[in-house]
């Protein structure tokens, strides 16, 4: 019992260290070489909405496109879709079934393990038997993800810029 206490507290520690050196330590980086908390906390919010965006295998283009377009920071959009690409799976059933209700679609059952056999096997029958479903996921991540980045824009907002502060007056 004891060496699973132990195994647990490195664990936590090994995180902590994760996040504080990969990720507090790359956001203030950037917040030292001038780039301001808005244009950090756009690219925060813009990469974990990307991440939740409902086609597999599609969100690291999605985050090098839209911050090259942007003039975004290329890592952070990066980590941060690498960090929340769970919730592209957890969010992928309630973003069909959003779909499927807008747009008042027939009900399709379906796993994840399933779609990905499916498509490994067939990628053009894949295409053809669940092409709309994802069209269907599309809308509704459409509609939710815009709320969803003012909520992570506005809610990270105010501790970055109270750490660009900080990094300033540690600077001076």
């Amino acid at each position: 019992m004891n060496t699973a206490v132990t195994i647990q507290s490195t664990n936590a520690s090994r995180l902590k260290k994760f996040w504080r050196d990969r990720v507090v330590g790359l956001v203030g980086a950037q917040l030292m070489q001038g780039v301001t908390p808005q244009k950090v906390a756009l690219t925060l919010a813009l990469g974990v909405n990307l991440a939740m965006f409902p086609i597999l295998g599609s969100t690291t283009l999605l985050c090098a496109a839209v911050a090259f377009w942007l003039k975004l920071n290329q890592p952070i959009i990066q980590l941060v879709n690498w960090l929340a690409y769970p919730l592209q799976f957890a969010m992928l059933l309630p973003f069909v079934r959003i779909g499927e209700w807008l747009t008042g679609a027939r009900r399709v059952s379906f796993s994840i393990p399933q779609l990905l056999q499916k498509f490994h096997d067939a990628p053009g029958g894949f295409l053809h038997e669940f092409g709309m479903t994802g069209v269907h996921a599309i809308i509704a991540w459409l509609l939710i993800a815009p709320l969803l980045f003012a909520l992570i824009y506005f809610l990270l907002l105010p501790p970055l810029q109270r750490l660009a502060n900080l990094k300033r007056q540690n600077a001076d």
